[in-house]
């Protein structure tokens, strides 16, 4: 799990005032190269960005820091991004944005995500100009 600080963030803590809390993107998949596509992806923007890389991880770490945005890949091991989602939407008590990835084509899936309440569903590859335009979006940046 990796919870990372901007520089300005870093400085706030360093000489003990009070942080405004920057909009937290949470990043579960189980493709090193995925994560670090998207966090390297989101490092020009102001968001706090989290990592977990299963399902269990995931689901652990949005019910601890509580994301305001959640990034999941819809095949993992341990824990699909169906069933995360489907956990978090029974027992966040505070609202939490989705997006959906996956590099399954069917439509049968992306209906059931959307009925699970994803806030946008982007099929694997894509561009990321694509993804950062939902990240925009949903948590009102820019």
């Amino acid at each position: 799990m990796t919870h990372e600080h901007s520089p300005a963030e870093n400085a706030e803590l360093s000489n003990g005032n009070p942080v405004e809390r920057l909009p937290r993107v949470l990043i579960v998949d189980d493709d090193p190269d995925i994560i670090e596509s998207i966090r390297f992806a989101l490092k020009s923007k102001e968001v706090e960005v989290l990592i977990a890389r299963d399902g269990n991880q995931g689901l652990a770490m949005a019910e601890k820091e509580e994301p305001d945005l959640v990034i999941l890949d819809m095949m993992m091991p341990k824990r699909s991004g169906f069933l995360v989602l489907e956990q978090l939407r029974q027992t966040s008590l505070r609202p939490m944005r989705f997006i959906m990835i996956t590099a399954n084509e069917g439509n049968r899936h992306k209906q059931y995500a959307e009925t699970l309440g994803v806030d946008d569903y982007i099929q694997k590859p894509f561009p990321m100009d694509r993804l950062l335009g939902s990240v925009e979006r949903l948590l009102r940046l820019g």
